[in-house]
């Protein structure tokens, strides 16, 4: 019988292993080093990247013990602090920030503090007072106890005052009160006594002394004040206070300071409204030196230079050329934007024009001629309402330069009795149709032809008040640049006006909130 044959798939298989593990075990190799080769760069990397957390976790306190034995020694040496950190205090508080439970560093930190204390010690004993001030500094900033540091802080301010000589610096004061001589130089009696006190704060003579020089500083304020030299009063007051501004005397000076303030401003407004400018001026300085935030110097400066322009301009009317300049100067220097400052500038350029007009040698013929031109100027001017625009062109100058050229002539005087009213009617009409830079334009001619007019004073009012108003409005709409403008025109006309401050307040709101 003869064997059962072999399966032909088994045949098949024997027939094609050779084959395909020559294939397979070369891409298993492939696939083997690939995989130990990313292992091998994932090991590299963690422990490129984490080396530091691993030597840590793995060695915990080998930083720690490296710089408390780095403290130790730099306290062995008596090196307590350094600026590069190898002292003993960065030593032992780095230890401390990277384990704050470790009893090591803060017992460190503490014999470092006593150490300094002890250092501090020393160095006063040589002599060394910066070295025992700054190690005191160190010894109270590692908050050792405050008997041992008050101690040294005791015995260190001792050390200096007996350097200083204070008896002498007190006799000294003492001489220079009986003389007299209480501030103002550094012999004065109250420098010397401030610098006792520096180092001896409760030296009883010195405080005393102090007491006393003070009462008569203030006393001497008091002297400066009834002569009416409130510079000096309020200067001597001032060093008082900054003396000691505890003192019993000092707030009754300050109080009849105030008050002789508040009488130097009523003097003012009644000279002002005199029409003694000069007396006025020198009055406004003094408190604005005192006083410049005051609003009532603020006021004031408005209406001392509108009093000036409105000199200049009647200077100017009458050829006096330098007291017209010198009352605009003052004018512009107390508020350039002043009621009356732009048209007192143009009044003095016409006037010039006007006199060199005078000086041209006219026929009666050419100047009945040039009346007659300048007659048709303000009629034009008149029709177009320029009363004080362009310059040159305006009713107003070619009104002054009829008046230098004819001054008697009945149609001249008619020319200047129709503009007044003209510019009143202007103004008025203006303000009623809240047309509030037409009306400013007309109440500056009308201000300029008739500079004392008793109405000015009212129309500034009312106008600042309609540019508030018209400003407050046009702000509700958005229009943040015209309420500037308004606020600008409103301080220029009634710098007082009650709705002034709260609009102020509106429009520097609504530009803050627009940048």
């Amino acid at each position: 019988m003869n064997p059962t044959p072999p399966p032909r798939h088994g045949r098949r298989r024997r027939f094609r292993t050779p084959l395909r593990g020559a294939l397979v075990r070369p891409l298993r190799d492939r696939r083997l080093w690939i995989g130990v080769a990313v292992v091998a760069a994932v090991l590299v990397i963690g422990v490129v990247a984490f080396r530091r957390p691993l030597a840590q976790w793995l060695w915990p306190d080998t930083r720690i013990q490296q710089l408390l034995a780095q403290g130790e020694r730099a306290l062995a040496q008596g090196r307590l602090s350094a600026a590069d950190g190898s002292g003993a205090r960065e030593s032992f508080e780095a230890a401390l920030a990277l384990d704050s439970d470790r009893g090591e560093a803060g017992d460190g930190l503490a014999r470092t503090g006593l150490a300094a204390l002890a250092q501090g010690k020393r160095a006063l004993a040589r002599g060394d007072v910066p070295g025992a001030r700054n190690a005191l500094t160190l010894a109270q900033a590692l908050q050792v106890p405050r008997a041992q540091s008050d101690a040294l802080a005791l015995d260190l301010r001792r050390h200096e005052a007996a350097r200083a000589g204070l008896d002498d610096l007190v006799t000294q004061a003492r001489h220079a009160h009986d003389e007299g001589r209480l501030e103002g130089a550094p012999d004065s009696a109250l420098p010397l006594y401030q610098r006792v006190l520096a180092l001896a704060p409760n030296r009883l003579d010195a405080l005393e002394g102090r007491e006393d020089a003070l009462s008569d500083l203030l006393q001497a304020a008091h002297a400066e004040l009834a002569r009416g030299d409130l510079a000096a009063a309020a200067a001597k007051v001032e060093a008082a206070r900054g003396y000691d501004p505890g003192h019993v005397d000092l707030p009754a000076s300050e109080a009849a300071l105030n008050e002789a303030v508040q009488q130097r401003l009523r003097r003012f407004d009644t000279r002002l409204r005199q029409g003694r400018l000069a007396q006025a001026d020198a009055d406004l300085e003094t408190l604005a030196d005192l006083r410049p935030a005051y609003p009532e110097v603020a006021r004031g400066s408005e209406q001392l230079a509108a009093a000036y322009a409105a000199e200049a301009a009647r200077r100017a009317g009458d050829f006096q050329f330098d007291a017209a300049d010198d009352a605009l100067a003052r004018a512009r220097a107390w508020s350039p934007e002043a009621p009356g400052v732009r048209a007192a500038a143009q009044a003095i350029a016409s006037a010039h024009q006007a006199q060199a007009s005078q000086r041209q040698a006219l026929s009666p013929a050419a100047r009945a001629k040039k009346l007659r031109q300048l007659l048709a100027r303000i009629e034009t001017a008149e029709a177009r309402q320029q009363w004080l625009t362009p310059p040159g062109e305006s009713a107003y100058d070619a009104l002054r330069e009829a008046q230098s050229l004819a001054p008697r002539d009945a149609r001249v005087r008619e020319a200047a009795a129709r503009l007044v009213p003209q510019t009143q009617s202007c103004f008025e009409d203006a303000l009623r149709a809240n047309r509030v830079r037409g009306a400013q334009s007309c109440l500056d001619a009308w201000q300029a032809l008739s500079v004392r007019d008793a109405g000015l004073a009212d129309a500034r009012r009312r106008l600042a008040q309609r540019w508030i108003a018209v400003g407050s409005e046009r702000l509700g709409a958005g229009d943040a640049a015209f309420a500037s403008e308004a606020v600008r025109q409103a301080r220029r006309l009634d710098s007082a006006a009650p709705e002034l401050a709260d609009f102020q307040a509106r429009v520097r709101a609504a530009e803050g909130r627009d940048r």
